[in-house]
């Protein structure tokens, strides 16, 4: 099942499909206005009493993109289980680099749509849920497998594909 997520991930019709709900998420969220201060609590799940869930299609693309740019900064190196393993045991997402997000620009829609900010609260998870609609219905449109689960779990299972 994984394999799938990642081969689809791979397409650039999929991947082109999901930057496209990524990008409407984005522009709804700019309007918005959220204020993120960079701190990081949304990042150790554990502190800041949440857990994040994304479609396996999303954590392969995450982990894809996050690969393709270790090209561009030398110094990293792909995700690998044993990332994954350490950041679940602390608490918090294996991208987490200090109080930023290493992952940025692949980040899941939860990273995207989540805000510390109280006054978020009141419109994320309408979002959310909309969102999610759109990424259900890709799955959909290219007959890619729908599991939806904990963050680290869907990373644990892609990170091999993708490093292999």
């Amino acid at each position: 099942m994984a394999g799938s997520w990642v081969a689809a991930a791979r397409e650039q019709q999929v991947a082109a499909a999901l930057e496209a709900v990524y990008a409407g998420v984005a522009r709804e969220v700019e309007a918005r206005g959220p204020v993120c201060w960079a701190s990081g609590r949304c990042c150790n799940f554990k502190r800041a009493g949440h857990r994040l869930y994304v479609t396996g299609l999303e954590a392969a693309y995450a982990v894809l993109r996050a690969v393709r740019s270790v090209e561009r900064e030398p110094g990293r190196w792909p995700l690998t289980v044993l990332d994954v393993e350490r950041a679940r045991a602390g608490g918090g997402c294996p991208y987490q680099e200090g109080n930023l997000c290493g992952a940025h620009a692949s980040r899941p829609l939860g990273c995207r749509v989540y805000f510390c900010d109280r006054s978020a609260q009141a419109w994320q998870h309408a979002l959310s849920e909309r969102a999610m609609g759109e990424v259900r219905a890709l799955h959909e449109a290219h007959a890619i497998v729908y599991r939806y689960g904990e963050w680290r779990g869907m990373l644990e299972a892609v990170a091999p594909l993708v490093s292999a």
